[in-house]
Protein backbone atom coordinates (compact mmCIF):
# COMPACT_ATOMS: atom_id res chain seq x y z
CA UNK A 1 0.00 0.00 0.00
CA UNK A 2 1.40 3.68 -0.83
CA UNK A 3 0.38 6.20 0.70
CA UNK A 4 0.73 10.07 -0.26
CA UNK A 5 1.25 12.72 2.10
CA UNK A 6 0.58 16.09 0.43
CA UNK A 7 2.05 19.11 2.12
CA UNK A 8 5.92 20.30 3.29
CA UNK A 9 7.89 17.78 5.09
CA UNK A 10 11.27 19.45 6.45
CA UNK A 11 13.85 16.90 7.32
CA UNK A 12 17.57 16.49 7.81
CA UNK A 13 20.15 14.84 10.24
CA UNK A 14 23.40 14.67 11.38
CA UNK A 15 25.81 12.33 9.29
CA UNK A 16 26.71 9.03 10.28
CA UNK A 17 29.97 7.01 9.96
CA UNK A 18 29.15 3.78 8.70
CA UNK A 19 28.32 3.37 4.96
CA UNK A 20 27.11 -0.21 3.67
CA UNK A 21 26.43 -1.79 -0.05
CA UNK A 22 25.71 -5.03 1.29
CA UNK A 23 22.34 -6.38 1.22
CA UNK A 24 20.19 -4.89 3.34
CA UNK A 25 16.69 -6.47 5.20
CA UNK A 26 14.00 -3.72 7.09
CA UNK A 27 11.14 -5.84 8.98
CA UNK A 28 8.12 -6.40 6.80
CA UNK A 29 5.05 -4.60 8.16
CA UNK A 30 7.08 -1.26 8.99
CA UNK A 31 7.14 2.02 7.19
CA UNK A 32 9.79 3.94 4.68
CA UNK A 33 9.14 7.58 4.01
CA UNK A 34 10.10 9.16 0.73
CA UNK A 35 10.28 12.56 1.09
CA UNK A 36 10.38 14.06 -2.90
CA UNK A 37 9.57 17.37 -4.52
CA UNK A 38 6.13 18.13 -6.59
CA UNK A 39 7.13 16.36 -9.62
CA UNK A 40 8.01 13.27 -8.80
CA UNK A 41 5.78 10.65 -10.21
CA UNK A 42 5.72 6.69 -10.87
CA UNK A 43 3.35 4.02 -12.25
CA UNK A 44 0.61 3.10 -9.10
CA UNK A 45 2.05 -0.69 -9.54
CA UNK A 46 5.49 0.59 -9.70
CA UNK A 47 5.05 2.28 -6.31
CA UNK A 48 3.06 -0.63 -4.72
CA UNK A 49 5.66 -3.26 -6.10
CA UNK A 50 8.19 -2.10 -3.35
CA UNK A 51 5.48 -3.27 -0.98
CA UNK A 52 4.63 -6.43 -2.53
CA UNK A 53 8.75 -7.37 -3.02
CA UNK A 54 9.57 -6.07 0.98
CA UNK A 55 6.34 -6.32 2.61
CA UNK A 56 6.88 -2.61 3.58
CA UNK A 57 5.03 0.38 3.16
CA UNK A 58 6.12 3.64 1.69
CA UNK A 59 5.13 6.61 2.43
CA UNK A 60 5.42 9.85 -0.33
CA UNK A 61 5.64 13.03 1.56
CA UNK A 62 5.35 15.59 -0.66
CA UNK A 63 7.98 18.38 -0.41
CA UNK A 64 6.94 21.26 -2.83
CA UNK A 65 9.77 22.38 -5.38
CA UNK A 66 13.48 20.63 -4.92
CA UNK A 67 15.09 23.98 -4.15
CA UNK A 68 12.22 24.36 -0.97
CA UNK A 69 12.51 20.99 -0.31
CA UNK A 70 16.19 21.02 -0.33
CA UNK A 71 16.46 23.89 2.31
CA UNK A 72 13.82 22.40 4.50
CA UNK A 73 16.41 19.30 4.85
CA UNK A 74 19.22 21.81 5.71
CA UNK A 75 17.37 23.45 8.05
CA UNK A 76 16.31 20.52 10.25
CA UNK A 77 19.36 18.88 9.76
CA UNK A 78 19.55 16.36 12.99
CA UNK A 79 15.73 15.57 13.04
CA UNK A 80 14.39 13.76 10.01
CA UNK A 81 11.06 13.42 9.73
CA UNK A 82 11.51 11.18 6.19
CA UNK A 83 13.98 8.37 5.47
CA UNK A 84 14.95 9.39 2.13
CA UNK A 85 14.91 12.51 -0.06
CA UNK A 86 14.57 12.41 -4.03
CA UNK A 87 15.08 15.02 -6.11
CA UNK A 88 17.86 16.96 -5.06
CA UNK A 89 19.79 17.93 -8.30
CA UNK A 90 23.44 19.19 -9.03
CA UNK A 91 22.61 22.65 -8.76
CA UNK A 92 21.66 22.10 -4.97
CA UNK A 93 22.45 18.66 -3.75
CA UNK A 94 26.30 19.85 -2.65
CA UNK A 95 24.77 21.96 0.15
CA UNK A 96 22.61 19.43 1.71
CA UNK A 97 26.32 17.85 1.25
CA UNK A 98 28.03 19.41 3.00
CA UNK A 99 24.95 19.96 5.95
CA UNK A 100 25.20 16.51 6.62
CA UNK A 101 22.19 15.77 5.41
CA UNK A 102 22.67 12.18 4.23
CA UNK A 103 24.07 8.99 6.06
CA UNK A 104 26.40 7.69 3.29
CA UNK A 105 25.15 4.45 1.59
CA UNK A 106 26.00 3.23 -1.91
CA UNK A 107 23.55 1.29 -4.13
CA UNK A 108 23.31 -2.54 -4.72
CA UNK A 109 23.15 -1.78 -8.90
CA UNK A 110 25.51 1.60 -9.11
CA UNK A 111 27.85 0.15 -11.26
CA UNK A 112 24.83 0.10 -13.95
CA UNK A 113 24.84 4.02 -13.75
CA UNK A 114 25.51 5.64 -17.16
CA UNK A 115 29.13 6.40 -16.79
CA UNK A 116 28.85 10.43 -17.30
CA UNK A 117 26.11 10.35 -14.84
CA UNK A 118 28.02 8.36 -12.11
CA UNK A 119 31.21 10.34 -12.47
CA UNK A 120 30.04 14.32 -12.39
CA UNK A 121 29.82 13.45 -8.36
CA UNK A 122 32.41 11.77 -6.66
CA UNK A 123 30.59 10.35 -3.22
CA UNK A 124 28.89 7.89 -1.56
CA UNK A 125 26.10 10.33 -0.09
CA UNK A 126 23.81 10.12 -3.07
CA UNK A 127 22.75 8.35 -5.90
CA UNK A 128 22.09 9.34 -9.27
CA UNK A 129 18.32 8.63 -10.48
CA UNK A 130 17.58 10.19 -13.32
CA UNK A 131 18.76 13.12 -15.21
CA UNK A 132 17.19 15.36 -18.16
CA UNK A 133 18.65 18.38 -20.71
CA UNK A 134 17.39 21.93 -19.61
CA UNK A 135 18.12 23.84 -23.28
CA UNK A 136 15.96 26.50 -25.40
CA UNK A 137 12.82 24.89 -27.23
CA UNK A 138 11.66 26.38 -30.37
CA UNK A 139 8.37 26.63 -31.86
CA UNK A 140 8.90 25.46 -35.12
CA UNK A 141 5.77 26.50 -36.75
CA UNK A 142 5.59 29.97 -35.99
CA UNK A 143 9.69 30.58 -37.00
CA UNK A 144 7.86 28.83 -40.55
CA UNK A 145 5.07 31.22 -40.87
CA UNK A 146 7.23 33.99 -40.18
CA UNK A 147 10.42 33.00 -42.65
CA UNK A 148 12.82 33.17 -40.01
CA UNK A 149 15.52 30.82 -39.76
CA UNK A 150 15.33 29.73 -36.14
CA UNK A 151 18.47 30.29 -33.67
CA UNK A 152 21.55 27.92 -33.81
CA UNK A 153 23.32 28.69 -30.98
CA UNK A 154 22.99 30.50 -27.37
CA UNK A 155 25.41 33.77 -29.27
CA UNK A 156 22.43 33.65 -32.11
CA UNK A 157 19.74 34.24 -28.96
CA UNK A 158 21.73 38.15 -28.90
CA UNK A 159 21.27 38.48 -32.74
CA UNK A 160 18.21 41.40 -33.36
CA UNK A 161 16.76 38.85 -35.45
CA UNK A 162 15.80 37.09 -32.30
CA UNK A 163 15.31 40.32 -30.31
CA UNK A 164 11.55 40.21 -28.01
CA UNK A 165 10.94 36.21 -28.93
CA UNK A 166 12.95 34.62 -26.16
CA UNK A 167 11.32 33.97 -22.86
CA UNK A 168 13.53 32.82 -19.41
CA UNK A 169 12.71 31.73 -15.73
CA UNK A 170 13.75 33.35 -12.83
CA UNK A 171 17.11 31.42 -11.69
CA UNK A 172 15.81 32.46 -8.14
CA UNK A 173 12.75 30.41 -8.33
CA UNK A 174 12.92 28.15 -11.06
CA UNK A 175 15.15 25.20 -11.57
CA UNK A 176 15.22 25.19 -15.19
CA UNK A 177 16.11 28.87 -15.28
CA UNK A 178 18.52 28.30 -12.67
CA UNK A 179 19.74 25.48 -15.22
CA UNK A 180 19.73 28.12 -18.33
CA UNK A 181 21.89 30.64 -15.82
CA UNK A 182 24.09 28.28 -15.12
CA UNK A 183 24.59 27.04 -18.67
CA UNK A 184 25.85 30.48 -19.58
CA UNK A 185 28.27 30.71 -17.39
CA UNK A 186 29.81 27.36 -17.84
CA UNK A 187 29.77 28.58 -21.59
CA UNK A 188 30.87 32.49 -21.46
CA UNK A 189 33.05 31.78 -18.25
CA UNK A 190 33.56 35.31 -16.48
CA UNK A 191 32.31 37.16 -19.38
CA UNK A 192 28.73 35.81 -18.83
CA UNK A 193 27.18 39.14 -17.33
CA UNK A 194 27.70 40.67 -20.48
CA UNK A 195 25.83 38.17 -22.27
CA UNK A 196 23.14 38.63 -20.03
CA UNK A 197 23.68 42.34 -20.31
CA UNK A 198 23.21 41.71 -24.66
CA UNK A 199 20.02 39.69 -23.76
CA UNK A 200 18.48 41.54 -21.94
CA UNK A 201 19.28 44.54 -24.53
CA UNK A 202 17.83 42.11 -27.04
CA UNK A 203 14.37 42.04 -25.52
CA UNK A 204 14.32 38.84 -23.17
CA UNK A 205 11.42 38.12 -20.79
CA UNK A 206 11.52 36.92 -17.43
CA UNK A 207 8.93 34.55 -16.31
CA UNK A 208 8.59 33.85 -12.71
CA UNK A 209 8.23 29.52 -13.45
CA UNK A 210 8.47 27.20 -15.86
CA UNK A 211 4.47 27.01 -15.87
CA UNK A 212 4.25 30.57 -16.68
CA UNK A 213 7.42 30.37 -19.68
CA UNK A 214 5.99 27.13 -21.19
CA UNK A 215 1.77 27.83 -20.73
CA UNK A 216 1.62 31.41 -21.11
CA UNK A 217 4.02 33.27 -22.79
CA UNK A 218 4.81 31.09 -25.54
CA UNK A 219 3.38 30.16 -28.68
CA UNK A 220 1.82 27.23 -28.63
CA UNK A 221 -0.29 28.09 -25.90
CA UNK A 222 -1.00 31.34 -27.71
CA UNK A 223 1.55 33.56 -25.87
CA UNK A 224 4.02 35.93 -28.05
CA UNK A 225 7.33 34.05 -27.51
CA UNK A 226 7.99 31.28 -29.89
CA UNK A 227 11.70 30.30 -28.17
CA UNK A 228 11.52 28.95 -24.02
CA UNK A 229 13.72 27.89 -22.02
CA UNK A 230 12.74 24.00 -21.13
CA UNK A 231 13.64 20.72 -21.97
CA UNK A 232 15.04 18.20 -24.30
CA UNK A 233 12.23 16.00 -23.55
CA UNK A 234 9.56 18.36 -23.84
CA UNK A 235 8.73 17.65 -27.54
CA UNK A 236 8.04 13.85 -26.57
CA UNK A 237 5.63 15.68 -24.05
CA UNK A 238 3.83 17.15 -26.86
CA UNK A 239 2.99 14.10 -28.28
CA UNK A 240 2.62 12.15 -25.25
CA UNK A 241 -0.22 15.02 -23.51
CA UNK A 242 -1.83 16.21 -26.87
CA UNK A 243 -5.64 16.22 -26.50
CA UNK A 244 -7.21 13.94 -29.25
CA UNK A 245 -5.07 11.91 -32.11
CA UNK A 246 -1.82 12.77 -30.96
CA UNK A 247 0.30 14.45 -34.10
CA UNK A 248 2.97 12.31 -36.50
CA UNK A 249 5.53 14.72 -34.64
CA UNK A 250 5.77 17.61 -32.68
CA UNK A 251 5.63 21.02 -33.62
CA UNK A 252 8.64 22.25 -31.62
CA UNK A 253 12.42 21.22 -31.40
CA UNK A 254 15.02 21.82 -29.15
CA UNK A 255 18.18 23.80 -29.50
CA UNK A 256 20.71 21.42 -27.94
CA UNK A 257 23.48 24.23 -28.38
CA UNK A 258 24.03 25.64 -24.67
CA UNK A 259 21.90 22.70 -22.66
CA UNK A 260 22.44 22.08 -18.92
CA UNK A 261 22.73 18.71 -17.98
CA UNK A 262 20.66 18.41 -14.41
CA UNK A 263 21.40 15.29 -12.42
CA UNK A 264 18.33 14.20 -9.79
CA UNK A 265 19.52 12.37 -6.66
CA UNK A 266 18.34 10.12 -4.16
CA UNK A 267 20.20 9.48 -0.54
CA UNK A 268 19.19 8.06 2.82
CA UNK A 269 18.48 10.86 5.42
CA UNK A 270 20.81 10.61 8.21
CA UNK A 271 19.39 9.98 11.49
CA UNK A 272 16.41 7.77 10.08
CA UNK A 273 14.33 5.29 12.02
CA UNK A 274 14.79 2.62 9.18
CA UNK A 275 17.96 2.58 8.02
CA UNK A 276 17.67 -0.50 6.26
CA UNK A 277 14.43 0.28 4.53
CA UNK A 278 15.49 3.12 3.60
CA UNK A 279 18.81 1.67 1.70
CA UNK A 280 16.65 -0.80 0.42
CA UNK A 281 14.61 1.84 -1.26
CA UNK A 282 17.41 3.76 -2.83
CA UNK A 283 17.81 -0.18 -4.36
CA UNK A 284 14.54 -0.17 -5.52
CA UNK A 285 14.66 3.35 -6.87
CA UNK A 286 17.43 2.32 -9.28
CA UNK A 287 15.96 -0.96 -10.21
CA UNK A 288 15.03 -1.74 -14.15
CA UNK A 289 11.84 -1.74 -13.45
CA UNK A 290 11.49 1.64 -12.02
CA UNK A 291 14.41 3.26 -14.14
CA UNK A 292 12.14 2.36 -17.19
CA UNK A 293 8.85 4.13 -15.27
CA UNK A 294 10.38 7.26 -14.71
CA UNK A 295 10.74 8.45 -18.42
CA UNK A 296 6.84 9.00 -19.02
CA UNK A 297 6.24 9.84 -15.46
CA UNK A 298 8.74 12.46 -15.25
CA UNK A 299 10.14 13.32 -18.72
CA UNK A 300 13.75 12.41 -17.90
CA UNK A 301 15.88 10.14 -18.83
CA UNK A 302 16.91 7.09 -16.48
CA UNK A 303 20.12 7.00 -14.72
CA UNK A 304 20.77 3.58 -15.66
CA UNK A 305 22.27 2.61 -18.54
CA UNK A 306 20.74 -0.74 -19.66
CA UNK A 307 16.93 1.09 -19.27
CA UNK A 308 14.90 0.93 -21.80
CA UNK A 309 13.32 4.27 -23.38
CA UNK A 310 10.01 4.65 -24.46
CA UNK A 311 9.34 4.98 -28.42
CA UNK A 312 8.50 8.33 -28.45
CA UNK A 313 11.82 9.04 -26.41
CA UNK A 314 13.85 7.61 -28.97
CA UNK A 315 12.15 9.52 -31.65
CA UNK A 316 11.79 12.88 -30.75
CA UNK A 317 14.03 13.75 -27.23
CA UNK A 318 16.98 15.75 -28.66
CA UNK A 319 19.99 14.02 -27.88
CA UNK A 320 22.39 16.56 -26.43
CA UNK A 321 25.73 15.13 -26.77
CA UNK A 322 27.83 17.87 -25.03
CA UNK A 323 25.66 19.39 -22.11
CA UNK A 324 27.05 22.57 -20.13
CA UNK A 325 28.11 21.68 -16.20
CA UNK A 326 29.69 23.01 -14.08
CA UNK A 327 30.93 20.79 -10.77
CA UNK A 328 28.39 21.11 -7.81
CA UNK A 329 31.26 22.04 -5.22
CA UNK A 330 31.94 24.92 -6.96
CA UNK A 331 28.02 26.12 -7.71
CA UNK A 332 27.77 25.54 -3.92
CA UNK A 333 30.46 27.80 -3.39
CA UNK A 334 29.60 30.69 -5.86
CA UNK A 335 25.61 30.97 -6.49
CA UNK A 336 24.69 33.71 -4.32
CA UNK A 337 27.29 35.90 -5.79
CA UNK A 338 26.00 34.70 -9.18
CA UNK A 339 22.31 35.69 -8.81
CA UNK A 340 22.62 38.63 -7.01
CA UNK A 341 24.78 39.76 -10.49
CA UNK A 342 22.12 38.44 -12.46
CA UNK A 343 19.43 40.69 -10.32
CA UNK A 344 21.70 43.73 -10.79
CA UNK A 345 21.49 43.33 -14.52
CA UNK A 346 18.20 42.45 -15.31
CA UNK A 347 16.87 44.90 -12.34
CA UNK A 348 15.28 43.03 -10.53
Amino acid sequence: MIVRLLGAVLCGASLLACTSSAPQTAEPGSTVRLLAHDSFLLSDEVLASFTAQTGIEVQVLAGGDAGSMVAGAILAAGAPTADVLFGADNTLVQKAIDARVFEPYEAMERGTITPEIADYLDTDAVTPIDYGDVCVNIDDAWFEREGITPPASLEDLTDPRYRDLLVVQDPATSSPGLAFLLATISRFGDSWPDYWTRLRENGVKVAGSWTDAYYSDFTPAGGERPLVVSYATSPPAEIVFAEGTPPARPSTSVLTDGCYRQIEYAGVLAGTENPAGARLLIDWLLSRRVQEDIPLNMFVFPARSDAQLPQVFTDFAAQVEKPEQIPADQIAMNLDEWLARWDEILGR
